[in-house]
């Protein structure tokens, strides 16, 4: 390997990243996705893709029947998991290899995995042959665009074999097969989605069951039996290389593989090329449709094109040059990006968790701020006349709630108005909340009115104490044990209650609702003063009190003792005292934070609490149960700006992201591209995990990350008739820089320290700014902004 080369670095203006080992983080990894699909590949080439039909499905598995499920975290690998491999053979040598890595994992003297926004690219070189593979998408279908070279650096003729094999799996106990069509130049395997049930089929007639591996170049041989590809050599060194050709037979009821067999003699400095399209289809015809679209020479690079310019244009909104140049990667690129995927793709489902789809449309606001009011009104005409909103939002082509969507939580209303609050603050559109819209159950009311009505349900949702019910789940989906006899409570939700009405208050009283700002304010002080007399534990506050009525999240438990959620949505709602707020933030840097960001709660369960729930049979450090769970952490980053501590809150988001630490970096086995849910935590407990990525990069993370950097540290905050400027300068920088495009005005920040001040300044155009608000920005003018930091 080139060990001149750094580990892990950005390369083209931060918008690729280069890694040069396949072996020090074996399970990197990177995503792409499309209207139609997701596919996340790791460095070594192994690869999990999903596409809809409505709902999520695969086209290439491992070698046995799996369960159908969500994305799992800490996926794991193994020799016969679905992947897109390359093998090489130089026939002068007789020497075999496979690109990206996997399955030969022979050494190599150069290899670069390098991800980019729109492409995942790997480029590696063994004796004098250098093979460069680059994976993009269709535009709106699923299918991969693979496009290959091998390139001859010696100084004589080689003559090389290159075979891609690309497993599809056991899919099927029904019916499974795989052929080579000569007229689509495409090996197809078949099978036929496994039902019992009689009213399945008709769901089922249409699948797409076919999955095709096509190639713009005629094979010399091909092969669709997997058994007998690998023979006695394993994948590592499977028979059928050692023959010379592969041999053209068919896949009869098992497992079947897309393999092909390419030879090719290469002059000294010279290059061959492939192209190879990869994907599920229903019939031949489709087959035929994409290859007509892609496989043409230049046809492959116009759907690449056009999702470079859409993201282009969407990213541009916003950018940050700070002295952090990593950051400035991540903030410009990566995390708007996996911001984009979360609000396009809506988590590859067609029923998302009404919580999620909330979130992850209150983040695209600051993107695409009419994304975010088709979410809102979306999810709001399927909310009850009663004001409860659904457990899930049903989108086009759903016509049940699966999974996580069947089991009753109470929190769902909360997120309607934080999500409100955010397209508010980006679009100014208050005449939106005048808006006509029907409830599930037949009758309509304006979107305020429906506002009303989510929060006066969770405020009659609550015991005589007036502390939230939490039936079998709030925000912490595994807490389901709590409250399913109708007694046990949140203190979480209650918490969250007081937040949601506070920022409620302040919207109507801004659009003239006085009576309604006037009963809200007043829920919202008497939710505070609920909050302080049945929560407090002494330095910290309570998670919550189950059916046994049992205070759980206090100093006398042993697991569990303390909750980040809790802590940090008190300080959110502004109802932790002068002299409280300093204890529950010195309770959380003390029992939670660790170097990977402050975990969910410690001590971590190790045993069943039958009175809590299944987050307490997790392993200790994943997941809910004491990880250091990136959501949670972000809300803590949200409290902690909230109570004024800037420094603190900012530490939070970069723990995010481990750019200037090795250890912490090949510790979390993950590049710095996407934020995962979770990091390991249990700290204490299993200090030799702590910190490994989940490597899910499905999570409400990313919304309130952006959110946080857009009015935390830029300090752009949206008013119904402008912006607020007011930002956070961290205490290394001396200075910074950003351009926003905010309503259509075009505004130029820049940040300075200046020592001489005793008090923040703000400039716009040279003049002075009283407040530091401006109203009235008028679209396609520039406003130049210079804050003055004093101190």
């Amino acid at each position: 390997m080139n060990d001149k080369q750094p580990l892990g670095a950005f390369i083209e203006d931060g918008q690729r990243y280069r890694l040069t080992s396949p072996t020090e983080l074996p399970n990197a990894d990177a995503f792409l996705w499309n209207a139609a699909m997701m596919i996340q590949a790791t460095c070594r080439g192994y690869a999990t893709a999903q596409f809809m039909q409505p709902g999520p499905a695969k086209y290439a598995h491992g070698p046995t029947l799996a369960a159908k499920t969500f994305m799992q975290p800490e996926h794991p690998y193994f020799a016969h998991h679905a992947g897109r491999f390359f093998y090489v053979k130089d026939h002068h040598t007789n020497t075999l290899w496979s690109a990206p890595y996997e399955p030969t994992r022979m050494p190599l003297d150069e290899f670069r995995f390098e991800p980019g926004l729109n492409d995942l690219r790997w480029v590696l070189r063994k004796d004098d042959l250098e093979v460069t593979l680059v994976l993009s998408l269709a535009d709106d279908h699923p299918v991969e665009c693979w496009r290959v070279s091998v390139t001859n650096h010696s100084t004589h003729a080689r003559q090389i074999g290159l075979t891609p094999y690309f497993p599809v799996g056991y899919a099927s106990w029904m019916n499974q097969s795989g052929d080579y069509d000569t007229k689509l130049n495409a090996v197809i395997a078949r099978c036929v989605t496994p039902y019992q049930k009689l009213e399945d089929y008709p769901k089922q007639k249409h699948f797409k069951d076919l999955t095709f591996f096509a190639a713009d170049k005629k094979p010399q041989s091909w092969s669709a039996r997997l058994q007998a590809f690998e023979g006695e050599g394993g994948l590592h060194n499977p028979d059928a290389l050692q023959t010379g050709t592969l041999d053209n037979q068919a896949a009869i009821y098992e497992c079947p593989a897309c393999i092909m067999n390419f030879e090719a003699t290469l002059k000294a400095g010279a290059t061959e090329q492939w192209t190879f399209l990869f994907g599920p289809a229903e019939h031949e015809t489709e087959i035929a449709e994409r290859l007509a679209e892609l496989l043409p020479e230049g046809k492959i690079e116009q759907p690449l094109e056009q999702q470079r310019q859409q993201l282009k244009d969407t990213l541009s909104n916003t950018c940050i040059d700070s002295p952090d140049t990593n950051l400035n990667a991540v903030l410009n690129h990566w995390l708007p990006r996996q911001l984009m995927y979360h609000g396009q793709s809506q988590r590859l489902t067609t029923d998302p968790q009404t919580r999620n789809y909330l979130q992850d449309a209150m983040g695209m606001a600051y993107l695409d701020a009419n994304q975010t009011r088709t979410a809102l009104t979306t999810a709001l005409q399927q909310q009850q006349s009663s004001g409860q909103m659904p457990d899930g939002i049903l989108l086009e082509g759903a016509t049940e709630l699966t999974y996580i969507n069947r089991i009753p939580h109470t929190d769902h209303g909360i997120w309607v108005i934080l999500c409100l609050q955010a397209y508010l603050n980006e679009s100014g559109d208050a005449g939106l909340l005048n808006k006509m819209l029907p409830f599930a159950d037949g009758s309509e009311a304006s979107i305020a009115e429906h506002v009303d009505r989510s929060l006066d349900w969770l405020l009659a949702d609550r015991n005589e104490q007036g502390l939230s019910y939490i039936q079998q789940g709030d925000w912490c989906d595994p807490m389901n044990m709590v409250g399913p006899n109708g007694i046990g409570v949140s203190g979480w939700l209650t918490q969250a209650l007081a937040v949601a009405l506070n920022q409620w208050a302040e919207l109507c009283r801004q659009t003239g609702r006085q009576t309604q700002a006037d009963a809200y304010t007043t829920a919202y002080n008497e939710q505070s003063t609920i909050i302080n007399l049945h929560l407090w534990d002494g330095d910290w506050f309570i998670r919550g009190i189950t059916d046994e009525r049992r205070r759980f999240g206090t100093k006398d438990d042993d697991e569990g003792q303390i909750f980040l959620n809790t802590q940090a949505w008190a300080l959110m709602a502004g109802v932790a005292s002068s002299d409280r707020q300093p204890r529950l933030i010195a309770s959380v840097q003390e029992r939670l934070q660790t170097p990977h960001g402050p975990m969910l709660c410690a001590p971590a369960f190790t045993r069943m609490h039958e009175d809590i729930g299944r987050v307490t049979q997790k392993f200790p450090g994943t997941g809910e149960n004491g990880s250091v769970y990136n959501h949670a952490a972000l809300f803590w980053s949200a409290g902690l700006f909230a109570a004024g501590e800037n420094e603190r809150a900012w530490q939070v988001i970069r723990d995010l992201w481990a750019f200037d630490d090795d250890e912490r970096f090949l510790r979390r086995g993950q590049l710095p591209i996407y934020v995962p849910n979770y990091f390991r935590g249990a700290w204490h407990q299993f200090p030799e995990t702590a910190g490994r990525s989940s490597r899910l990069f499905n999570t409400g993370t990313v919304a309130w990350a952006y959110r946080l950097f857009v009015e935390n540290l830029l300090g752009l905050t949206g008013t119904l008739n402008g912006v607020r400027v007011t930002p956070f300068l961290p205490k290394d920088w001396p200075v910074f820089s950003a351009k926003r495009t905010f309503r259509g005005a075009h505004i130029e920040l820049t940040v300075k320290r200046d020592g001489s001040l005793t008090a923040d300044t703000l400039r716009c155009n040279d003049e002075i700014v009283d407040g530091f608000e401006l109203n009235d920005l008028q679209a396609g003018q520039t406003y130049r902004l210079d804050y003055r930091v004093s101190g």
